[in-house]
Formats: C-alpha cells, sequence, structure tokens
C-alpha cells in the first residue's frame, strides 16, 4: 500500500497530465518528458558531476536527487524521471560492476554458467542496500510539487545481457546462446534479475515515484518467439513487484516494432515507442487502445528549427491515434544536445 503522504494519495501528482494520459486520459495539455532529460546535454549537470564516477552519483541521495531536479527547472517538462543507471540494482545486489567511461557497464566476470547463476543468487538486495536510491527519491519528491517522479529500472533481459557478456555487445550472442543451450541456467538467471528489478523498481515507488518505466536496452535483438518464450516471463515478473501499488506503468525497448503487442501483454499500462516506427503504426500494432509514449527522432534535434519542429508537429499528430500520449523521444538525449532546443520543444508540445 502507498503511504498517506505519497503524492498519488494526497493529491498532488494525482490528477497531473502525465499521469492522467498514462491512465488513458486525454488531458488538457499534451504531457512531454525526454529520456535521459537528466543528462550530459546540461551544463549544470557537467558542472556537478566533476570528480564523480557515474555510479557514485547515482548512489548519493542528495545528488541524484539534484541532478533529477535539474531539467524539471530548466524545460519545464511534465515528469521527472529519477537519475540512475540499469547497472545500479546490480551493483546494490553486490555484484562487481563499473561504468568506464567510453566503454559502458562492465562485469568483474561474465555469469555463463550454472555455477555462475547459483553464486549469483546468493545476492539479494535488501532493504538497507536500497536506502540511498530511497532517500534519493524522497528528496526529489519533497521539491517536485505537483511534477511527478518517474522511477526507473533495466528489465530483467538487458540485466541478464550485460551479466552474461560481461559488458556491452552488439549482438548479444553469449546471452542468445545461453538461453537455448541450457534453459534451465537462463531461466534461473532471468528470475534473479527480474526479483533484483521488482525490488528497485517497487522502492522507487514506495518512496514516492508515480509511475515507473521498464527499459529494455537490448531486447531489440530478440525474435518474437524468443521474447516471448525465454523473456516476457521474466518482464512480467518485474512488474509484478509494483501492480498491488497501483501506479501506472512503462515498458519500452529500442528496436521493438516487431515486440510491441508483446511488451505491453506482460503487463504495462503504457508502451514506448522508439524512432524506428511512426506512432500510428505502432498505435495500430497494438490495437489502437494502449498509451504511447515517444518518439521524436534524437537526431533530429541536431536539424535546423523548422525541420524539428515539422518532425515534433508530425509526431503528436501521429499520436492522436492512440487512446492517450506522452511526446518523448524514440531514445534518450544525445550528449551533443543543445539544451535550448530542447526547451523549445516543450514550449511547442505544450502549445499543440
Amino acid at each position: 500500500m502507498l503511504s498517506a503522504g505519497h503524492p498519488l494519495v494526497d493529491g498532488r501528482t494525482s490528477h497531473s497530465s502525465l499521469v492522467r494520459a498514462y491512465s488513458k486520459e486525454r488531458p488538457e495539455r499534451l504531457p512531454v518528458w525526454f529520456m535521459r532529460q537528466a543528462g550530459r546535454s546540461l551544463p549544470e549537470y557537467r558542472a556537478l558531476r566533476v570528480g564523480t564516477a557515474m555510479l557514485d552519483a547515482c548512489l548519493d541521495p542528495a545528488l541524484a536527487s539534484e541532478i533529477t531536479l535539474q531539467p524539471v527547472r530548466r524545460h519545464g517538462v511534465d515528469a521527472a524521471i529519477f537519475f540512475s543507471d540499469i547497472v545500479v540494482p546490480l551493483r546494490l545486489a553486490g555484484v562487481d560492476v563499473e561504468i568506464k567511461p567510453g566503454v559502458g557497464p562492465v562485469m568483474g566476470a561474465p555469469v555463463r554458467t550454472a555455477d555462475d547463476v547459483a553464486r549469483l543468487a546468493e545476492l539479494t538486495l535488501s532493504d538497507e542496500a536500497l536506502a540511498p536510491v530511497t532517500e534519493g527519491v524522497a528528496r526529489t519528491v519533497a521539491e517536485l510539487g505537483s511534477t511527478p517522479l518517474i522511477g526507473f529500472a533495466g528489465a530483467p533481459f538487458t540485466l541478464a545481457a550485460y551479466l552474461v557478456e560481461g559488458g556491452p555487445s552488439r549482438d548479444h550472442l553469449a546471452a542468445r546462446g545461453l538461453m537455448h543451450s541450457d534453459p534451465s541456467t537462463w531461466r534461473a538467471l532471468m528470475t534473479w534479475a527480474a526479483d533484483v528489478t521488482g525490488a528497485f523498481l517497487r522502492a522507487q515507488v514506495l518512496a514516492g515515484a508515480s509511475a515507473a518505466q521498464l527499459f529494455d536496452s537490448w531486447a531489440g535483438a530478440l525474435s518474437l518467439a524468443d521474447y516471448t518464450g525465454h523473456v516476457a516471463p521474466s518482464s512480467e515478473r518485474a512488474l509484478d513487484a509494483v501492480r498491488d501499488l497501483g501506479v501506472r506503468t512503462v515498458h519500452f525497448g529500442t528496436g521493438t516494432g516487431e515486440l510491441l503487442a508483446a511488451m505491453r501483454d506482460v503487463g504495462a499500462d503504457v508502451v514506448g515507442v522508439d524512432y524506428r516506427i511512426p506512432l500510428d503504426e505502432a498505435s495500430r500494432r497494438l490495437g489502437g487502445t494502449t498509451p504511447l509514449q515517444g518518439n521524436i527522432d534524437p537526431a533530429l534535434l541536431a536539424a535546423p528549427w523548422p525541420v524539428l519542429e515539422a518532425h515534433v508537429r508530425d509526431v503528436v499528430e501521429r499520436g492522436r491515434s492512440a487512446p492517450a500520449h506522452v511526446v518523448n523521444l524514440g531514445h534518450g538525449v544525445p550528449p551533443t544536445t543543445d539544451p535550448a532546443v530542447l526547451t523549445r520543444v516543450v514550449e511547442l508540445v505544450h502549445s499543440l
């Protein structure tokens, strides 16, 4: 149960444009926020991060809260998303992982055998370990007022892919190979990843997040058969961790145009759509019954304003085919983006 002081319970965010859109309503003003809105595109972020490693920043409650708030102050977006990283719950559970600049998450050792997974399964995500996250969320919610905070977690497949590959991969051959060569070990790994993800999401919601987004960075590497047979049950298990709390959930993946219905069917209320598929086509594939989030092409943020403006207007128009629409990017904000362009996009969306 959510506490009496939770923003959805005391009314601070329950009637916000974001929560209403996530609930299949069409608010008076179209809501907009950006994945990776808190990050390297902001000079205030770069100044704050000097001398602090990425995971250390994520686990400093005051720092993570301030970074989360920066784009809300600057751009006037309709939601904050908690500043974190996909591998933060792995670090909190005790996995040896670092984020190497210019590379990404790198594991101390890959997890590829039944014995590896058995050792991993001994690690759990305790309330004590989650304390920096819950404190950071609480600090942020106290400052946001009526602007909702979205909790964030990587989906089980993306966590499992990092663990098996040992770091970033273009094709995820080792992960996809394990799911077929040793299905029982794969299931055990995915169950563990789902429980860690679920605990991470639940902690953020209980601390004050008004919605939750599951981000499956690498699901686009999968066929529909592999997704439904070897991944979807674990994504459903992760989302089940917050289902009793009554918050709306968003499921987003890159390159997942062929998986949209399957990603919705694990229990998500909203489907995030990347830039590769038009929103009206995405809505058609989802039967016209599912709220959508997306899907401005991040590359066009560097285009001349008339080009970007026409694209944003087209995204909004195509989004009208869905019962509700939250404008976002079709992936994260590129670090080279001019912040003034994002502010101008927010103003445009709010005027439409």
